[in-house]
């Protein structure tokens, strides 16, 4: 199955900076190279936790709309 190194994290409703914390510490769990699946709220979220991600090392994939969220796939650098 091809998401077998794909976790999930759901962080609709979680204000900044908290949900870069999460997701900083989800990915501290992965080995480099698996994937991280993000579910994050418009504004300040979409536009912070990404580049955030970025400056850290990890490669952001895909960021897909969903209604009032954001889906976003990153890859552990």
């Amino acid at each position: 199955m091809a998401n077998d190194h794909t976790k999930r994290l759901d962080l609709h409703g979680v204000i900044c900076p908290m949900n870069f914390v999460k997701a900083k510490l989800a990915l501290d769990d992965l080995e480099p190279g698996d994937r991280l699946e993000i579910i994050l709220d418009e504004g300040e979220a979409i536009t912070n936790v990404p580049r955030s991600l970025k400056e850290e090392g990890h490669r952001v994939l895909k960021v897909e709309p969903m209604g009032e969220t954001f889906k976003v796939l990153v890859e552990k650098g």
